[in-house]
C-alpha cells in the first residue's frame, strides 16, 4: 500500500514525540526551607555585637549539590542514599548559610558578608558535619543537622562550639525530611544566638 509522503512524515514525527514522552522520567520535585517566620522575643538573645560577619558555611562535597540524602538506620547506617526524583532547589550549604544569616539579622545584629566587612570585625565561621534525613524504620524518620561554629576577632579565636539538632519528620518521604531539616536548622539558629549572647568580644 502506498502511503502519501506528507502522511508518512506526520506519522514519523508522531512516533518520535511518543517515544520522547515514553522515555522521559518523572519530573523532579524541588524543596527549600520555606519562608523564615518571625521569631518570638523569647527565642532571641540580646546581640553580643552590633555587627557580625558571617562566612558562607563549609562542609563535605556532598552537601554542595542539590541532591537530597537519607540513611536507612535499620538497614545500613553507613550508607548515604540520594532520592531519585527529589532535589533541593539550592545546595544545603547555601540554604543553611542563608537561614542562619536571616535568623541572626532578625535578632538585631547587622550581618555582613566577608566581601563587605572591614578588618577587625567579629567573624563567624560555620563548618557543617551532617545534614540528612535518617529512617529508624520504614515509616519513621527524622532530620539531623550538626555543625561547628567558630567566632574570630582578627586572627584570634574567641570561642568555638558544636551544635546538633534533630526533629521528627511528619511523613516518611522527601517532603517530611525537608520540613524536619528546616525545623532543625531553625533550632540550631536559636541555639547559636543564645551562645553568641553569652560571649564577650574583646576590642581590637
Amino acid at each position: 500500500m502506498h502511503i502519501p509522503r506528507n502522511l508518512s512524515a506526520l506519522m514519523l514525527a508522531g512516533a518520535f514525540l511518543l517515544g520522547g514522552c515514553a522515555s522521559r522520567g518523572p519530573v523532579p520535585t524541588f524543596y527549600d526551607f520555606g519562608p523564615a517566620a518571625p521569631q518570638a522575643a523569647a527565642q532571641t538573645a540580646a546581640p553580643a555585637v552590633p555587627v557580625l560577619v558571617i562566612a558562607d558555611a563549609n562542609g563535605p562535597s556532598w552537601l554542595d549539590s542539590q541532591r537530597m540524602y537519607y540513611r536507612l538506620l535499620y538497614a545500613d547506617a553507613q550508607q548515604s542514599r540520594p532520592y531519585a526524583y527529589n532535589r533541593w532547589n539550592t545546595p544545603p550549604l547555601q540554604l543553611l548559610s542563608q537561614r542562619l544569616k536571616t535568623r541572626v539579622a532578625q535578632s538585631g545584629v547587622k550581618v555582613l558578608s566577608t566581601t563587605d566587612a572591614a578588618a577587625g570585625m567579629p567573624l563567624l565561621r560555620i563548618d557543617v558535619d551532617d545534614f540528612s534525613q535518617a529512617f529508624d524504620t520504614q515509616t519513621q524518620s527524622s532530620g539531623h543537622v550538626s555543625l561547628r561554629a567558630s567566632l574570630f576577632r582578627g586572627h584570634r579565636l574567641i570561642d568555638q562550639k558544636t551544635f546538633s539538632r534533630s526533629g521528627p519528620s511528619a511523613s516518611a518521604d522527601a517532603q517530611g525530611g525537608a520540613q524536619a531539616l528546616a525545623a532543625a536548622s531553625d533550632a540550631i539558629a536559636a541555639d547559636l544566638l543564645a551562645w553568641l549572647g553569652t560571649l564577650t568580644i574583646p576590642k581590637e
